[in-house]
C-alpha cells in the first residue's frame, strides 16, 4: 500500500495517531530518546493534564443543613 492510498483509507483519528507512531517509532529508532525516556516524559504529560483539570474543576465546599425548630 502507498502512503496516498493509506492517507485516503484512514480516518482523520487514525491518520494523527498514525502520523504519532511513525514519528515516535523514527525518534527511538534514530536513538533521539530511548523507551524510558518517552514513557518518562509521557507520565509527566498524563499528571501535568491531571493537574489542569483539577484547577479547572470548581472545588465543592460542604454544605451544612441546619434546621431550627
Amino acid at each position: 500500500m502507498s502512503y496516498e492510498q493509506a492517507m485516503e483509507r484512514a480516518t482523520r483519528d487514525e491518520g494523527f495517531k498514525a502520523t504519532v507512531y511513525a514519528m515516535n517509532s523514527l525518534l527511538l529508532l534514530k536513538g533521539v530518546y530511548t523507551h524510558e525516556e518517552f514513557q518518562q516524559l509521557f507520565v509527566e504529560w498524563i499528571e501535568k493534564e491531571e493537574r489542569k483539570k483539577a484547577r479547572a474543576t470548581p472545588q465543592q465546599t460542604p454544605t451544612h443543613a441546619h434546621t431550627a425548630f
